[in-house]
């Protein structure tokens, strides 16, 4: 992955943004301590990274638009200087992946970003280890100018397909 400047996030950003060698970092006015990171996907088709954002503390954290603002300076940074594909998936914890989904693409589904990405989002069913039913929420990001750009959503919704068609929830 290509070096994300703190410098070019940070003059858009309501949280000053750092990076600790391995996630870019941020605290909110509550105090509340948010981690961002991206990891090589093994896709064997095109080349993507999954985006990571965690809350390490798992603080409850109020309704916060500076949060999102500070997510999207940092993945305006990372298409800047990665013009690749971003796969993002919820996290399960306490069974608040649907509302993270939710949450997650009113975020990044603005005006602006409309303009510039598209974005899928999905949702895989399965069986959790408990034996219930669980879904999982996984989202595409993808620059309209990427020149693979149809074969990558066709290639995301195949995988949906066949997990929803086959796999149980690990």
């Amino acid at each position: 992955m290509n070096h994300l400047s703190i410098d070019a996030i940070n003059i858009h950003s309501p949280y000053i943004v750092g990076f600790d060698g391995k996630a870019f970092i941020f605290v909110t006015d509550n105090g509340i301590s948010y981690r961002v990171d991206f990891e090589l996907d093994s896709n064997p088709y095109f080349k993507a990274y999954w985006f990571n954002l965690a809350n390490p503390d798992h603080t409850k954290s109020p309704n916060d638009v500076k949060i999102a603002q500070t997510v999207i300076c940092i993945l305006e940074e990372f298409f800047r200087q990665n013009p690749e594909v971003l796969l993002y998936m919820c996290s399960t914890d306490n069974g608040q992946q649907a509302m993270r989904n939710r949450l997650f693409l009113r975020w990044f589904n603005g005006y602006e970003q409309q303009k510039k990405y598209v974005i899928k989002a999905a949702e895989v069913k399965g069986v959790g280890p408990d034996g219930k039913p669980r879904s999982e929420y996984v989202a595409l990001i993808v620059p309209r100018v990427h020149p693979l750009l149809d074969e990558i959503v066709e290639r995301f919704d195949e995988e949906i397909q066949m997990f929803n068609d086959n796999k149980p929830i690990d």
